[in-house]
Parts: structure tokens; sequence; C-alpha cells
């Protein structure tokens, strides 16, 4: 996780539908991620969640609605101060009503006054009903309160609450917090790019059930998707075979081998204006494919024909255009800058990330990473950190020197 993330000031605003029962687990892990969290609470949404719940979780009051005007609350006037006070405000659920209240401006209500005194960014979770959503009057809504900047969060389909099938679940909480770090990522220099990144490792297949390959999670390629994602960037990211979720807000292609994968980079990047190939991709395969499972041999002796892929970063290096940036990564187990300053010039790189793999928590499979990052005017930076931290500074030194 960034560790920008920790500490920002989250307002949660729950309306009634009946995913409101789903709010006590997001709101946990706000907390869990070390964010300080104040919570409204609709008249509605007590019918589903109890004010007690939620105040056990964040250790404070929740505000509902008869605070608005009452002579306890009301001088604190909370529709003022907590958009004064919070980085973000979230809605989830987002019932029809609510999503209406918002792009009518109606104050009647403290959730309808908090979003109308809200500057601060607002992120809308709609959840309802497949006919209520596809309704004209909610589909308007929708898009008004897009056009007015606002966040609306596509729904999930599936089996919904009233027996229906289809559009209007409230979605996953790994799709809600990703979509509010976006919103509170104050980066947004990446807005109007569109950025390539290369993740994973490749398989090269010597039979149906066999194949070369290497110890790469992915990890540190999805962390720099995330990143471009949450400053405001296009994302592509070409993936080989990973066992860990795909970035939310990204398009991903998924892709199997050196071929696959270069067939892919190819496909994308001229309509891209930053790459990063931060895959292990194989740098060999077996020079033929046996169509049927190679069987066991009495000797015990047994060779395999190996060729080299291509090098899809000098690749790209020989065809990129001037106004595109070229990142490589180099896992390296000695000489680590040397070979890596190599590379740049051989390859025709703007930067290259290197590390070591061999040192510990700096490796495929680690959530940290400890990189060098070379630009090819020959500044370097070493880079200490979680993987989302990395990616986080690897495009800080790119925006350095643009």
């Amino acid at each position: 996780m960034n560790s920008w993330k920790k500490s920002k000031k989250i307002l949660y605003g729950v309306s009634g539908g009946i995913a409101a029962y789903k709010s006590p687990d997001i709101l946990h892990g706000w907390i869990k991620a070390g964010c300080d969290v104040e919570t409204i609470l609709t008249n509605a949404a007590k019918s589903f969640v109890s004010p007690l719940a939620l105040s056990t979780l964040t250790k404070k009051r929740i505000w509902c609605e008869e605070d608005f005007l009452s002579s306890e609350y009301g001088w604190k006037i909370p529709h003022i101060s907590l958009t004064d006070w919070a980085d973000v405000f979230v809605i989830a659920p987002c019932t029809a009503n609510i999503l209406n209240m918002c792009v009518q401006g109606d104050s009647s209500t403290l959730m309808g006054a908090t979003m109308l005194a809200s500057k601060k960014p607002l992120v809308l979770f709609p959840a309802m009903n497949v006919n209520m959503l596809f309704n004209p009057a909610t589909q308007k809504n929708i898009n008004l309160a897009r056009s007015l900047g606002h966040t609306v969060v596509n729904p999930d389909k599936g089996m919904l609450a009233c027996g229906y099938e289809g559009d209007g679940r409230l979605p996953s909480n790994s799709v809600i917090y990703e979509y509010v770090w976006k919103a509170l990522c104050d980066k947004k220099d990446l807005i109007g790019k569109k950025v390539l990144i290369t993740a994973g490792p490749t398989h090269e297949y010597l039979d149906p059930v066999r194949y070369i390959s290497n110890p790469s999670s992915g990890k540190m390629g999805f962390a720099l998707a995330r990143a471009a994602w949450y400053r405001g960037a296009d994302v592509t990211l070409i993936t080989g075979p990973v066992s860990i979720a795909y970035p939310v807000g990204v398009n991903v292609v998924p892709v199997v081998s050196a071929d696959d994968m270069y067939q892919a980079c190819i496909d994308y990047m001229p309509n891209s204006d930053i790459i990063i190939k931060s895959a292990a991709v194989g740098d060999f395969k077996p020079s033929t494919f046996a169509e049927n499972k190679i069987k066991r041999a009495s000797k015990d002796d047994f060779s395999i024909n190996l060729m080299q892929n291509r090098d899809i970063a000098a690749e790209l290096g020989k065809i990129k255009r001037d106004d595109q940036i070229l990142v490589g990564f180099a896992a390296e187990t000695e000489n680590i800058i040397s070979n890596a300053k190599s590379k740049i010039v051989s390859k025709n790189l703007d930067y290259i990330a290197v590390n070591n793999v061999l040192e510990k928590d700096a490796g495929f499979i680690s959530d940290t990473n400890e990189v060098t990052f070379i630009s090819r005017n020959g500044i370097m930076s070493s880079i200490v950190g979680s993987k989302d931290d990395v990616a986080d500074s690897i495009f800080d030194n790119i925006a350095s020197e643009r």
C-alpha cells in the first residue's frame, strides 16, 4: 500500500439501500489502512445498519438526519464542518433518491446539504434494482452527476436482493477502495496521457503441460499500473500469467508467451505516451514444441534445445518516437549499475529501473523493492519501499525531468 494513503480523511455517507449492511466492512478497511473517517447515516439506512455498529468502528459519533437542525448538534453546522474537514466524500451505497438529490442540489436533509456544500471530490456508488438503474431518469442523473465533475462508479452485475439478476450490485470493497484512493491522489500529472505497462512472467511451453518461466509475480507492474491510473492516465496493462487480482480501472491484455507479449506491445505502442517494460520476459524458449506430452526416457540424461526470444524492449527502442518515453526494468545479480547503463544505450531507453534480485525483500515475489532508477542523462536515484511506493517514485522521477 502507498504510504500517502495513511491519515487521509474520509467522509462516508451511507444511504438506505439494502447494500448498506456492507458499510461496517467497508468502513473497517479504511480504518485498517490508517484513515480517519466521519460517517453520515440517512434515516432509511438505519433500517439496515445501526449507528452503534459504525460508531464502534470509528470511535466517533455517527451523524444522522436528526443532527442536522438539532439544538444539541446543529450548532456545529455539520454539513459545513464535515466537508471542510474531509479530503473526499464517498457515498456507498448511493440510492436513486440520493443521486437525484445530488444533481438537483436538494439541501433538505443532512446528506443533501453536505453534498451541496462540499468542494471535495465526491465519489458515488449507485446500487439499486436493475430496472431503477436503467430508468431514463436515473441514467440522466448519472450522466449529469458526471458532467458536474463527480465520480460515479458503475454497479456490478449479479443476483440482486430483490430477486432480479442484472446490473445494480454494490461493487466489491476492493473496487470501492481503489476509486477512493484515486480520488485522494493529489498528483494528476498524467491526465490525458496513455501509459502502456508490461508485467509478470512469460511461459514458454515445451509441450502441452510443461513450460520454462521465472518467479515473477507481476506485483511491480501492477503497482505501476495503479500509480498511473491514480494520476489520471489511461492505462493498458499487458500481463503474463499471474495469480494476483488485476488492477481496477485499467485495460488488461493477458498474454502467455514472449511472442504474445511482443505482438501486444507492437499493437498498443503507437498510441502510448509512456511505455514501461517491467515484465520478466523469458530470454529463451524451446526451439521446438512437442504436440504431445514428452514421456520420461529410459536414460537419465535429457536435453532441451533453446533459442533466444526477441528482446522486446530493444525492439520497441528501435521504433519509438522522440515524443514517447520508454522505461526498462533490469533484474540483475552482478555488475548492477554498469549492466543497467549499457542497456540504456543498447535498447534506446529513456530510463531504466534496476535491482539486485539476490537482495532480501527486493526480488520477484516480495511486496517491497529496492531499485536504482537511472535516466539517459545519467541521473540516478535510489528508491526503497513497498512496490506501490516505488511505482509512485518512478513516476515522480519521470515527471521531474520533463
